[in-house]
């Protein structure tokens, strides 16, 4: 349950995810290997079709979408540099 709520706590710091996003992308303080894996996740997402609930239920397949994204965006915190979290207040 203590998960499900840093997943809701972290919906409303998306504002603050897009400038994380592109330095822990550009930073040297986060290691090649960490970017890769990131990247990967992000891309295979998007490039895989399935779905757990069909995005034609409009409003369920939506939520679905973002708790897979919320889910990659935790994973890319956890991996961060602990200068980076403390720079973006995320955690």
């Amino acid at each position: 349950m203590k998960k499900f709520f840093k997943r809701i706590r972290l919906v409303f710091k998306v504002h603050k995810f897009f400038p994380f996003l592109i330095e822990f992308f550009t930073s040297r303080l986060v290691p090649l290997k960490r970017k890769f894996i990131s990247a990967g996740l992000i891309i295979g997402y998007f490039l895989l079709p399935f779905d757990i609930i069909p995005d034609f239920l409009t409003l369920i397949g939506v939520v679905d979408d973002v708790g897979v994204l919320l889910i990659i965006f935790q994973q890319m915190i956890k991996m961060a540099p602990a200068e980076l979290k403390e720079k973006h207040k995320l955690e």
